[in-house]
């Protein structure tokens, strides 16, 4: 087997075969998330070719990440019963997939079926649940600073690809990012059939950083994995919702949503537009962002691990609502538009390392899986009534700040929220 072979070899060499799942994942989580931020740079293109306003287009890019959050706890379900390597292979396929026949839509249905179905389920199907369960299957040690690159990836994919799909449109029409991306999905689906592993104990290794007797998989192992059903998330939900926590980080990770993917991802470009930005220099302030948002999430990641995750997330929440506020009154040129995507980049999504870590803290590593997954589901639920809010707000009102304002304002109240989690540390 190519994993074994490549596991022995590196094993010789000093390295930890988990080095390389958190490789393959990475990827999985860089192209699943370019995709997921792909239909954003086409929100004009489509609106002048096919006559959708711009609260139509949002409908099935609400949709779309509605179903990606929630989605998010039955992840945990599919991984658990049939495999990480056969659901994240599944789900490239899907996307991979569905950007190839959305070059052939007519209809606003088309679209709603291929970007808010089958985009939304198929990236759903690994999201930051994947993140969260690689890190803890293959790592007793790192864990934080793992979620923080994994994470990373998952951001910055939404936004590194942005000026080149923006280009592309530019030249060629919407329909030309949609090809590459697709190749891209496809082939690290085949890297992920030859290396991906469920667990370390496949390859007869332990956890990064663990004990080597941990290797041994206990016998109640398989069992404990069979199972699981599609009730388990649902009681997961309800033993979590019976804790404050658990409502303390749906509500922030809502908030999180609100202020990133739906609004700024989705509509920035727009945004820019308004105020007679171009598109590529636009999405290249977003991919601005999205290179100091992998420093910033990598460096919570490694905080995380550190210090208390309550106050970064109110440190995050707060700066994150200030620099919302401020956007409306900047000026939309590409060099005013830098500082915000520096300061605001570095706060992208660097709440997820602190947010994985206050989950496991207060439900144990067993479950961090299963909760985390209904606490994403809150993340987008927020991007989703953002995505179709600020398209709203722009078809009716004819402007973007009020929505703005409005995950502004919630972003302060979150780091309040942040504040009152009670740290407890899990049995088991």
């Amino acid at each position: 087997m190519p994993a074994a072979a490549l596991s022995h070899r590196l094993t010789h060499r000093g390295l930890h075969f988990s080095w390389v799942i958190a490789g393959l994942t990475f990827l999985t989580m860089l192209f699943m998330s370019a995709a997921l931020g792909l239909p954003g740079a086409m929100l004009q293109p489509l609106a002048q070719e096919f006559g959708w306003s711009t609260s139509q287009i949002s409908s099935a890019l609400a949709l779309r990440f509605a179903l990606f959050g929630l989605m998010g706890p039955f992840a945990a379900v599919l991984m658990e019963r049939f495999g990480v390597r056969a659901v994240v292979s599944v789900a490239l396929a899907l996307v991979g997939g569905g950007m190839l026949m959305a070059g052939l839509v007519t209809q606003l249905w088309h679209l709603v079926v291929l970007w808010g179905v089958v985009l939304g389920l198929g990236s759903g199907m690994t999201a930051l649940v994947l993140g969260a369960v690689v890190s803890n299957r293959w790592f007793a040690s790192r864990r934080g600073l793992v979620m923080g690159i994994l994470t990373a990836s998952a951001a910055t994919g939404q936004l590194i690809c942005l000026p080149v799909a923006a280009w592309m449109i530019e030249r060629w029409g919407w329909r030309a990012p949609l090809l590459p991306l697709a190749v891209l999905c496809l082939g690290v689906m085949a890297l992920v059939l030859l290396f991906m592993r469920d667990r370390p104990s496949d390859l007869g290794l332990a956890p990064y950083g663990a004990e080597p007797a941990s290797a041994t998989p206990a016998p109640a192992a398989a069992p404990a994995a069979t199972a699981v059903t599609w009730r388990t998330p649902f009681v997961a939900l309800r033993e979590a919702s019976t804790q404050p926590t658990f409502w303390l980080l749906f509500g922030t990770f809502f908030i999180c949503g609100l202020s990133t993917n739906g609004l700024v991802q989705t509509h920035f470009i727009s945004l820019c537009g308004d105020y007679g930005l171009a598109a590529v220099p636009a999405a290249s302030v977003l991919a601005m962002m999205g290179v100091f948002d992998f420093i910033g999430t990598i460096a919570s990641g490694w905080l995380s691990d550190r210090y208390d995750a309550r106050k970064l997330l109110c440190w995050y929440y707060a700066l994150r609502g200030l620099s919302l506020l401020w956007l409306p009154s900047a000026e939309f040129t590409l060099y005013g538009l830098s500082l915000f995507a520096v300061f605001y980049g570095l706060d992208w999504i660097a709440t997820v390392p602190p947010t994985v870590r206050l989950t496991a803290e207060r439900f144990g590593a067993a479950k961090v899986g299963m909760v985390f997954g209904w606490v994403f589901a809150g993340h987008q639920i927020g991007a989703a009534v953002a995505a179709y809010g600020a398209g709203l707000s722009r078809s009716l009102l004819l402007s973007y700040a009020p929505a703005l304002y409005v995950a502004g304002a919630a972003c302060l109240l979150a780091a309040g929220m942040a504040m009152t989690i009670r740290r407890r540390t899990a049995a088991g």
